[in-house]
């Protein structure tokens, strides 16, 4: 009987990183030139960020004015204005400005299940896999599930994939 994969399974443990004060045209380079999705931002050997291809096109966009509301003779910024936010990515030079500090990472001893669940649920990808330490041991993503699964479908029907 055979145990059912986990992230270690099918991680990429050669993970490809990039310091903080790099460029963002040096990340837009190197994940062009290695064919990857994102890149765990590092400082100090440890995890300090992620910036992904979502973050570099985001430095494309056209910024929304911001959105302020008068009541009396208040004038409030309303809740949903996300210009600051659009404007520092606009504005971003270093993979330090752009970066996503709160990273969601994953064990990786987790089940493909846990995995899929994070990808979906809070729409991240790549996802770094961290040890107990909090030390990189790999990095998995979308396309790791889904190769994953036409193997799955290959074995399954006998055929190879």
């Amino acid at each position: 009987m055979s145990r059912e994969p986990v992230v270690a399974d099918i991680m990429t443990t050669d993970v490809v990183t990039i310091p903080r004060v790099a460029s963002v045209s040096a990340a837009a380079q190197l994940m062009v030139e290695r064919g990857l999705t994102g890149l765990p931002v590092i400082e100090d050997g440890r995890l300090v960020g992620i910036v992904t291809e979502a973050d570099i096109i985001s430095g494309q966009m056209e910024v929304d004015p911001p959105a302020y509301g008068t009541f009396l003779d208040a004038i409030f910024r309303l809740p949903w204005d996300h210009s600051d936010e659009e404007l520092r990515r606009v504005l971003a030079t270093t993979v330090e400005d752009l970066m996503t500090e709160e990273v969601v990472t994953i064990d990786p001893q987790a089940s493909i299940a846990e995995l899929a669940s994070l990808i979906f649920k809070r729409r991240v990808n790549p996802i770094p896999v961290v040890d107990s330490d909090g030390a990189i041991v790999g990095i998995v993503s979308r396309a790791d599930v889904l190769q994953l699964y036409v193997r799955g479908n290959a074995a399954a029907s006998g055929t190879s994939a």
